[in-house]
């Protein structure tokens, strides 16, 4: 009798245990590539050849139950004119020439009227643009090639045709900003309408220089699906392909990859803060061409959308705000530079005055991206997906998750490589050559001086005065007693920490009870548990790996992220985010008006019980409101001071409170937050305040016990205070 485990690695297509291969070592992950012709010339060959590639990564895709309805699979090529005109003028439509025309898809309702709503809102927006709309010609679908389950929600598939207004409107760049205006604007009065199949309406692409075919599809299915696809008229010089291997999202035809300019292999693991942090600095951004419609561009990163799809989102947004595609996704997925010793300093530069602007996209990832000008790949800081290229003497590209997915005689090969971490490839197919790294980098590093703009600007700890030290606190054991110190906390917590600057070891996994299921009373951060990398990730160990981590951070009032300007990076940068009462002080006490700092005490009265904590709570958040208008640029929420009369308020409550709140007020991206709390010891603990909105975590209670603790200790020899605080930061450092 086969084993279970057998007959499932069968089904899945894998072959049986052999030598040192056995099919359960198997890991699934999206598969990317894309193949051009590095002479820019267009053929249907890349066509066929880019469905190949496809369907040779067909098992890095997922099916479902039926055996024919895929995770995605799709294909972006450069819109093939000879094709396009040919079908339009079957429709009594006439085309401009190539660029002065767009074309696309759009998955619209089944139901006749909201099909034709939608319809009628894309040609009047056109229209209100300037544009001329030439008219819409439904896709033609083998429906026979698609699964049940797909079959259930397959959308009604229409190709749209778009004429550029020659006089008003120029063409590349500016026409292509004017179709994401449309776009972006179609979307937002899909979300604000009652449609029943709003759910379903989506652009997978709208564009004068590519066009996006995808779907819940099996590769072998694909083309027997798009039948335009066999067509030899369809031709392009490059073709890039994903199929899906659904992790973080239900499949769905709107997630199937290519989006607009990317595809992805791989998780976005900083997603949540990537996603917040763009909402939090909507209010900031500002452009000439778009100012007047941006509320209906927000929100930028489309709820409900996968982590390639909103790392798409927010790409696009920096191409169509003016900068180029290679010095998008440097700033998006920057290499790991702070602790590398051997990169140039401009190099440095540019990556440290982007760190300024927004937090990098971060995780394993392998992006192939195209604009339809050019056709590259980036690799994460880490390299944990791999990335593979060759140059045929053909001269053809093929870049791929893995290789062997074109057959090439060795003899055919002229060069070949693979993607380093945090590297760049690129093809430049107007200029019809391979761009090295090293140029790609350069060219967008000579863009301004920014090393100048970073030592005019930028200020550190070490530029600001001392600051008259802060009294010792008193009655420190009712102090750790008001804020829920334990004996435990003190000897197998803060103890080891201050010793041996990291974290104690023990069991593996945590047999206490839930905080929710607790008798006893639990701190706020119980409630909150780690989330992590879902798939196939290998575990980071910062201390071995600590060329790709950094405790780096920057904090004051940011601008809009459109610009480069040298006040751009004129803020407080600080090399850990943890800080002791003498570097608080500092920054408390500087005279800079762009880090006018002030103190929020957050505090309410024990007699109050649960109304005066919420009363305090809208109190804190209504006083930071007031002084960011007043232009304090750091916030410091503190509850020094906390005796049995006036208790403090959970101090992540608070951060997070005053975080949302300033995001409501569009006013979150005009300061920094500092949090001065006794509650923080364990490392859990910072993570929590980081995570929900803090810059800086100034745990002033825990370095006040280590220093008795220190002082207190007999068993040999004098433990020096500084030491034992210094090491306790790193323990915490570590641990983050």
């Amino acid at each position: 009798m086969p084993d279970v485990r057998e007959l499932a690695y069968k089904a899945q297509g894998l072959p049986p245990a052999q030598g040192l291969y056995h099919p359960e070592n198997e890991k699934d992950a999206c598969g990317v590539g894309f193949i051009c012709n590095l002479n820019g010339e267009q053929s249907h060959r890349i066509i066929f050849d880019a469905i190949q590639i496809l369907t040779r990564l067909s098992h890095r895709g997922a099916s479902s139950s039926d055996n024919r309805t895929g995770d995605g699979a799709g294909l972006c090529i450069q819109i093939p004119d000879t094709f396009c005109r040919n079908v339009a003028q079957s429709l009594d439509i006439l085309l401009p020439l190539p660029g002065d025309y767009a074309t696309g898809l759009f998955f619209l309702p089944t139901m006749a009227a909201e099909r034709v709503w939608c319809q009628q809102q894309l040609e009047q927006l056109c229209r209100a643009h300037g544009q001329r709309f030439l008219g819409w010609r439904e896709l033609p679908v083998d429906r026979n090639a698609l699964g049940e389950i797909a079959a259930r929600s397959e959308p009604s598939i229409w190709q749209m045709f778009i004429a550029r207004n020659i006089a008003a409107t120029p063409a590349g760049r500016d026409f292509e900003r004017t179709l994401f205006l449309i776009r972006k604007r179609m979307e937002h009065a899909i979300r604000q309408s009652t449609l029943s199949e709003k759910e379903v309406c989506y652009i997978p692409s709208m564009s004068s220089r590519t066009i996006i075919y995808k779907g819940l599809l099996q590769p072998q299915d694909f083309t027997a699906y798009f039948t335009d696809l066999q067509d030899p008229r369809m031709t392009t010089a490059l073709a890039m392909v994903h199929q899906r291997y659904s992790t973080n999202t239900f499949p769905a035809w709107k997630l199937a990859q290519p989006f607009r300019m990317v595809c992805h292999n791989g998780e976005i693991n900083t997603l949540r803060g990537n996603v917040n942090w763009m909402n939090a600095r909507q209010p900031l951004f500002a452009h000439s061409e778009l100012n007047e419609y941006m509320d209906e561009l927000f929100p930028i990163c489309v709820p409900g959308g996968s982590d390639s799809a909103q790392f798409d989102n927010c790409l696009e947004l920096l191409y169509h705000t003016g900068r180029d595609l290679p010095h998008a996704m440097m700033m998006m997925v920057p290499e790991a530079w702070q602790q590398h010793r051997n990169m140039a300093d401009d190099k440095k530069a540019f990556y440290e005055y982007h760190s300024c602007l927004m937090e990098p996209w971060d995780g394993p990832a392998l992006l192939p991206f195209t604009d339809g000008s050019v056709v590259g790949a980036l690799l994460d800081r880490n390299g944990l997906r791999p990335a593979r290229w060759l140059l045929t003497r053909e001269q053809q590209v093929i870049l791929a998750s893995e290789t062997g997915v074109i057959d090439v005689p060795p003899e055919n090969v002229l060069k070949k490589g693979r993607l380093q971490p945090g590297k760049m490839f690129l093809i430049d197919l107007a200029q019809g050559r391979i761009v090295d790294d090293e140029e790609i980098k350069q060219r967008q590093i000579q863009k301004h001086d920014y090393r100048a703009w970073l030592e005019a600007h930028t200020v550190t700890l070490d530029t600001l005065a001392a600051a008259e030290p802060l009294p010792a606190l008193g009655h420190l054991v009712r102090q750790q007693q008001l804020f829920g110190y334990s004996q435990e906390d003190l000897k197998l917590l803060l103890k080891p920490m201050a010793m041996l600057g990291e974290e104690a070891l023990g069991s593996m996994g945590v047999d206490t009870p839930l905080a929710a299921l607790s008798e006893q009373p639990q701190l706020l951060y119980n409630y909150f548990k780690q989330l992590f990398a879902q798939v196939t990730n290998p575990p980071l160990d910062a201390v071995r790996e600590s060329l790709v981590v950094s405790m780096m951070t920057h904090l004051g009032r940011e601008t809009d992220l459109f610009k480069e300007t040298p006040e751009h990076c004129h803020l407080l940068r600080l090399n850990t985010p943890v800080l002791t009462d003498a570097q608080l002080q500092k920054i408390r006490n500087n005279t800079l008006d762009a880090l006018r700092c002030q103190t929020l005490p957050m505090f309410y009265s024990v007699q109050e019980g649960g109304e005066g904590l919420r009363a305090a709570l809208t109190a804190l958040c209504t006083e930071a409101e007031q002084a960011v208008d007043a232009g304090a640029r750091l916030l410091v929420l503190s509850d020094r001071g906390a005796d049995p009369e006036h208790t403090p308020i959970p101090a992540l409550l608070a951060t997070g409170a005053v975080h949302h709140h300033l995001i409501r007020a569009g006013k979150r991206a005009h300061c920094g937050l500092i949090v001065e709390s006794a509650e923080p010891r364990e490392v859990h603990h910072f993570a929590c305040l980081i995570g929900y909105g803090a810059g800086a975590v100034n745990p002033y209670l825990a370095l006040a016990s280590i220093t008795a603790l220190a002082a207190a200790e007999t068993s040999g020899e004098a433990i020096d205070t500084d030491k034992a605080a210094a090491r306790y930061i790193k323990a915490v450092e570590k641990g983050l």
